[in-house]
């Protein structure tokens, strides 16, 4: 077995964040590698209670994750089971855990994926958390009024 961790800086309150992560209108912002539409996002955010997503990426292929939450403390962190659903069961069941820290910039998201089959689960695994996760701190960073960046188009963004 084998896992991931990811770091990030993000522009948002931890509970803002937290609710990014939890809520069906949330996970539709940011789920998914790359700028394919999440299609469904169900969560019963209670230990015990199930979540489901299913995104479409950009080349028309559709993956659906699901798993139970296993930890719920509100905003400082989630445990959860993640299996995928169908075809790419990609080795049974493994399991993620979010923490959120207060920081200077906003919070500070701490991403683990564990109990993945093998290495090359764990890389694909990887690769997709990424973008995901790029995707959530850029939709804050960008949407932050503090950020002076936010405030011109990309064209004429300040660096």
């Amino acid at each position: 077995m084998t896992s991931l961790t990811l770091v990030r800086r993000i522009a948002a309150r931890p509970s803002i964040v937290f609710d990014a992560l939890t809520t069906p209108e949330g996970i539709a912002r940011w789920w998914g590698p790359d700028a394919g539409p999440v299609l469904v996002a169900e969560t019963d955010l209670r230990i015990g209670g199930r979540f489901r997503v299913r995104f479409r990426m950009l080349d028309g292929t559709e993956h659906e994750s699901s798993g139970e939450y296993l930890e719920v403390v509100r905003p400082q962190r989630l445990a959860m089971s993640w299996r995928w659903e169908g075809s790419e069961d990609c080795g049974g069941e493994s399991r993620v855990e979010i923490e959120l820290r207060t920081v200077a910039e906003g919070t500070e998201l701490t991403f683990t994926h564990s109990r993945l089959h093998d290495e090359e689960t764990r890389l694909g695994h990887e690769g997709g958390w990424i973008g995901a996760l790029d995707k959530l701190q850029r939709q804050f960073n960008e949407d932050d009024p503090n950020n002076p960046s936010a405030r011109f188009p990309p064209s004429r963004r300040m660096t």
